[in-house]
């Protein structure tokens, strides 16, 4: 789920998974990804759970590891979220897929409406999908098709859905996000420049515009905190991870920056905006 903007209100609850031991080894995480290091992994994830709870002041729900789904803890490729609306996806790998079914019961679990992607035809990863708090855009990628994006139109109709060109082995999401209200950012390659202009010549709405060294580095999460009185929140990449970002995120003077890091887990896959599920409303419990 892409957070940002006026149009998605203030954040109550976030959703994680563990991280199983099978991720530890590249042959169980999946074709082509490194081995990593388990411990490092699941302490960064740790730390991400404790801020998502005890910084952004969030109700964090922890789904268990399981064994089976070593990308499992990348569930924010598994639902795309805004309002009382839930849109399961369809993920491009098959193996990813049965990842969905513990996600749908815990978004079920806490009152949303779940809609379901029932075209075989259509694939969507939920990280090809930045929300602005005015519109969506939809990366077409390797993992997102264009009946896909169209899926997602028919879900958030009071919304209008642009779809991206996204080249490369990036999701959309891991080569642009929203640093602020009105502010996109995005990372210096020739992809997310790209991505950027594309958005720019589809919207109705003027956004300024960031650009940061690393492309990682502009896969964070804007956040409104259900705590009364506290400014918005940057979840982004830090300490050591992404240096020649962090100059730059200082000029992002209208929110708190909060960083996390996931270097490790990031051989695996994982951008920061796969390693949680945001809910934008309380929902009915």
């Amino acid at each position: 789920m892409g957070t940002s903007g006026e149009g998605l209100g203030r954040c109550s609850h976030a959703l994680i998974r563990g991280v199983p031991e099978s991720l530890a080894s590249g042959e169980g995480a999946g074709a082509g990804l490194l081995a990593l290091d388990l411990a490092k992994a699941q302490r960064e994830h740790g730390v991400l759970g404790g801020k998502l709870r005890q910084r952004l002041g969030l109700q964090l729900l922890e789904l268990p590891p399981e064994e089976s789904l070593p990308l499992g803890p990348l569930l924010g490729d598994t639902a795309v979220i805004q309002g009382d609306t839930a849109l399961i996806t369809r993920p491009w790998s098959p193996a990813r897929r049965p990842e969905v079914d513990g996600v749908r019961k815990a978004l079920q679990d806490l009152g949303l409406r779940v809609v379901e992607m029932g075209d075989e035809n259509a694939t969507l990863d939920g990280t090809d999908v930045l929300f602005t708090g005015r519109e969506f855009f939809v990366g077409l990628s390797k993992w997102t098709n264009h009946r896909g994006a169209e899926i997602v139109a028919d879900t958030f109709r009071d919304f209008a859905v642009s779809t991206v060109p996204v080249s490369g082995p990036s999701h959309l999401r891991g080569l642009c996000g929203m640093g602020g209200p009105r502010t996109v950012v995005a990372g210096s390659s020739d992809a997310a420049q790209k991505a950027v202009r594309s958005m720019a010549v589809l919207t109705d709405h003027p956004y300024a515009s960031l650009t940061l060294p690393d492309d990682a580095a502009a896969d964070c999460l804007f956040l409104r905190p259900g705590l009364p009185g506290v400014p918005p929140f940057l979840l982004h990449r830090g300490g050591g991870d992404l240096p020649n970002s962090q100059e730059a995120l200082q000029k992002l003077s209208d929110v708190t920056l909060v960083p996390v890091s996931c270097s490790e887990l990031e051989k695996a896959g994982a951008g920061l905006s796969s390693l949680c599920l945001v809910l934008s409303t309380r929902p009915h419990t």
